[in-house]
């Protein structure tokens, strides 16, 4: 036998000695790796919370530590809930307030997307869009509904406005911050192989923004709601925040209660949406989210 022959065959079982040493050490550190994360997804773990309050909540109204007057038990709110059922007032409002948020959420995320490309791929883009934006940040839209009303009246348009003006700033803010942080290796190589603006865009810009727009989109939905229930409440005829508005006027607590948990409903729903969206269109990350 060869000497080079010889060689190779004690560097073979050398190497699978090495490995079969090694691999054990490579499990413990897989394990020990899965130890530090938080596990596997849980499947719709989202509702844990929300189902542990209730709960606590049913638990309390049974055993008589929580003041009926104050917050009625969960099945009297059910009752109540049925009751607007059956009537038609629930599903007509629902209706009105789902339009709303719709229509605010879709100008507002538009708006805020084309702003943020604007700003982030132009330095005279940012220098004449960036500080009013921040400035309107720093401004709650709330404050703004007074000047709203007397610009535009008590009617859809300054509630559907109010609502876009909550949503585009966090569709802004992170969408911009995700152009930033694209690596500048992307635009050279785009560069070098003469793609267009548009192609640029398209095939480097609004993947790379991605993860950014998806996290404010997450923000920009809760905001949607929460500007919903205070433009309701502004001499409104319709919509989740009147039928609360009103039930106040006569003392019905349980109908509030109704109306605070289709909101909370809303918001717990949509999120979970998009965050089903960003798993999907984010799927080739590997991140602690599983």
């Amino acid at each position: 036998m060869s000497t080079t022959a010889f060689d190779q065959r004690a560097a073979a079982a050398t190497a699978t000695d090495d490995a079969a040493v090694s691999s054990p050490r490579l499990h413990a550190r897989a394990r020990a790796r899965k130890r530090l994360g938080p596990g596997r997804p849980i499947p719709y773990g989202w509702t844990l919370g929300p189902l542990l309050l209730l709960a606590l909540w049913a638990a309390g109204s049974g055993a008589g530590l929580i003041d009926a007057r104050s917050l009625p038990a969960p099945w009297t709110i059910a009752g109540t809930a049925g009751d607007l059922i059956a009537d038609g007032r629930l599903q007509s409002n629902f209706a009105t307030s789902a339009q709303r948020a719709l229509l605010g959420l879709v100008f507002g995320t538009a708006a805020g997307l084309l702003l943020a490309i604007v700003s982030g791929l132009s330095r005279l883009g940012e220098g004449i869009v960036d500080g009013p934006v921040q400035i309107k940040r720093a401004i709650p839209s709330l404050a703004l509904i007074p000047l709203l009303v007397l610009w535009f009246g008590i009617g859809e348009t300054m509630k559907v406005i109010t609502i876009a003006l909550g949503v585009f700033v966090p569709i802004y803010i992170h969408t911009h911050n995700g152009l930033r942080t694209i690596d500048n290796r992307y635009s050279e190589l785009a560069e070098t192989v003469r793609l267009s603006r548009i192609q640029f865009v398209r095939h480097v810009v609004l993947p790379g923004a991605l993860p950014g727009f998806l996290l404010g989109l997450r923000f920009a939905v809760t905001a949607a709601w929460l500007a919903l229930v205070v433009v309701e409440q502004v001499n409104a005829t319709s919509g989740i925040g009147y039928m609360m508005e009103l039930a106040r006027t006569y003392g019905q607590t349980d109908v509030i209660i109704v109306g605070l948990v289709v909101y909370g409903l809303l918001g717990l729903v949509s999120d979970a949406l998009v965050r089903l969206v960003e798993r999907r269109a984010l799927a080739w990350r590997r991140t602690l989210a599983g």
